[in-house]
């Protein structure tokens, strides 16, 4: 299906078909086509318009076919469709329209942020022919990547991201990323971060079963309150799963998952602005 047939689709068809809203799309497009290089040779014009161009490169993330399917759907060589999804993507990071705020916003008293959420996801790979045991997770039985997302539990926009390899434990992640907070932001994770409170003291993190005893009542009242606030970070992590890329084996380079990861939380951080979609 080209732009043409998608665009007069309801808003929530649009939104199941590309996994965003049309407004988040026509802003995707203002920036594709305010940053794409115009054509150094002469010679038959490209066979897509931007907007179809945009339109595969969504189905990609969102289906996570093949090239080669992918290629077949829209009438092309694979190679053809590999080379469209990455020129989209390069130029919509060169646009500098889809970024995360940054680590930098989580040091800085300007934005007044209060409470932050950490929580690591996972995603399959294929299994390495080099360096096997770095990427298997015990937690999951198979090889994968590890994806953290540090957010703001206010309005739950995605501030950072951090990534490592299945085998690393999501503190050792945490710490690798080098994320300071303010001394007054409140930061809280699960069990994997054990010991957060000696990098940042205001942490709050479940309270283990003593060996050989039970918990208080006010210490399960506390982890369920706080599981209570926490469960926003599974949520965000639901959402951007909502693209197969993320959540199905990753089959490309592992060295460019990162940059697809941080372009999907980029969309997801920009929805959160946009008004909800009234059920028809």
């Amino acid at each position: 299906m080209t732009y043409e047939q998608v665009k007069s689709l309801k808003p929530e068809d649009f939104k199941r078909l590309c996994g965003v809203r049309l407004e988040t799309f026509n802003q995707m497009l203002e920036a594709v086509r305010s940053h794409s290089l115009p054509k150094q040779k002469t010679g038959r014009p490209g066979k897509f318009c931007l907007e179809d161009q945009l339109l595969m490169t969504l189905e990609y993330w969102r289906e996570y076919r093949t090239y080669f399917h992918i290629g077949q759907s829209w009438g092309v060589n694979e190679s053809t469709a590999y080379r469209i999804i990455r020129k989209i993507e390069e130029t919509l990071v060169k646009s500098r329209g889809f970024t995360l705020p940054g680590k930098k916003r989580l040091f800085n008293s300007d934005y007044q942020l209060q409470v932050v959420i950490v929580d690591v996801t996972e995603s399959p790979i294929e299994r390495p022919k080099k360096k096997q045991k770095k990427f298997y997770s015990g937690k999951k039985k198979q090889h994968t990547l590890k994806s953290q997302v540090v957010v703001d539990q206010a309005n739950g926009q995605i501030i950072y991201t951090a990534h490592g390899k299945g085998r690393e434990h999501d503190f050792r992640i945490f710490k690798n990323s080098k994320v300071r907070l303010e001394e007054n932001i409140e930061c809280l994770g699960d069990k994997g971060y054990q010991g957060i409170q000696k990098l940042h003291h205001n942490s709050r993190i479940p309270k283990k079963k003593p060996r050989g005893a039970k918990l208080s009542n006010k210490d399960k009242k506390s982890n369920q309150e706080l599981a209570r606030i926490r469960v926003l970070g599974e949520h965000v992590n639901r959402k951007l799963k909502v693209f197969k890329i993320l959540s199905l084996t990753y089959r490309n380079r592992r060295k460019r998952f990162s940059l697809r990861f941080n372009l999907i939380a980029a969309l997801y951080n920009y929805e959160l602005s946009l008004p909800k979609i009234k059920s028809s």
